[in-house]
């Protein structure tokens, strides 16, 4: 494992089991200030990927994000968010985590090698060439995640990989590879930490910029979020007064008429005059 990036051993914290608990929390953070400068530095691969997304979704493709362990689960995560922040239709952005479900919150041992597993998943959802796939892998070389752009591959899918190792296995199987180079570890291989921050921001950036290019946002207001708590409700009626300028009487009812819907709901306004 000597020439596995995610997996050297960081010097200025060889002494971090002895050190107070503040000077472990500012170790800890001056790191991810480095994860976060090193997703600045590959934005152009990120634009890349966010045109093939666009693209994808608007052909009415579906966007797979695949992974094991901690890369699975924030690319499980951040697919998740993407129905109640942007109204978007669940099976249009997935989320496939290497052993399943449970593996949400229980290590699933072993799960990250078992390729076939990745295949299987793709294939049971009918993987499609308008698809895309985005692998993430801190490491790139995670089994699960090079079988995943395999098979994107002979599907004729879009392949976009999300790693911290521009050498990896895992980008030379992408169209895009986003590649942050983060650097070793406060805990030696334990990419939980920056690693995981590089991939969630990685991540964030994507969906985020996707949305907002296929028209699920307007401004910077999340008109087509789902008003489900009594929290967001609120923030509709918000949206409705701010965004059509009536009173809150009004866009309580224009919300009633349609549902819910902010953008319908502001829309019957505007047209109203």
């Amino acid at each position: 494992m000597d020439d596995v990036l995610t997996e050297a051993v960081l010097e200025s914290s060889l002494d971090l089991d002895r050190r107070s608990i503040g000077e472990i929390l500012e170790a800890i953070h001056d790191q991810d200030r480095i994860a976060l400068a090193a997703v600045g530095a590959v934005l152009p691969e990120v634009e890349r990927a966010v045109e093939i997304l666009v693209l994808a979704l608007s052909g009415g493709g579906r966007w797979f994000n695949v992974g094991a362990g901690t890369s699975g689960r924030i690319g499980v995560l951040d697919a998740a968010e993407i129905p109640p922040t942007f109204g978007y239709p669940p099976d249009r952005v997935q989320g496939i985590l290497a052993g399943g479900p449970d593996a949400l919150i229980t290590a699933v041992e072993g799960a990250e090698d078992r390729a076939e597993d990745a295949r299987r998943a793709l294939r049971q959802r009918d993987l499609l060439p308008g698809d895309a796939v985005v692998a993430i892998s801190a490491s790139g070389r995670t089994p699960f995640a090079l079988a995943a752009l395999e098979e994107a591959q002979q599907a004729g899918a879009r392949r976009i990989a999300i790693t911290c190792d521009p050498e990896a296995p895992l980008v030379l199987r992408a169209e895009v590879a986003i590649a942050p180079v983060v650097g070793p570890e406060v805990i030696a291989g334990s990419t939980r930490l920056k690693g995981g921050l590089a991939e969630k921001a990685v991540l964030h950036l994507l969906s985020t910029a996707v949305m907002v290019k296929l028209g699920r946002v307007e401004g910077n207001r999340m008109t087509h979020m789902r008003p489900v708590s009594s929290k967001l409700r609120r923030r509709a009626v918000g949206l409705v007064v701010a965004l059509a300028r009536v009173d809150e009487d009004e866009a309580r009812r224009l919300l009633h008429d349609h549902g819910g819907c902010v953008s319908d709901a502001v829309a019957e306004a505007r047209r109203a005059g």
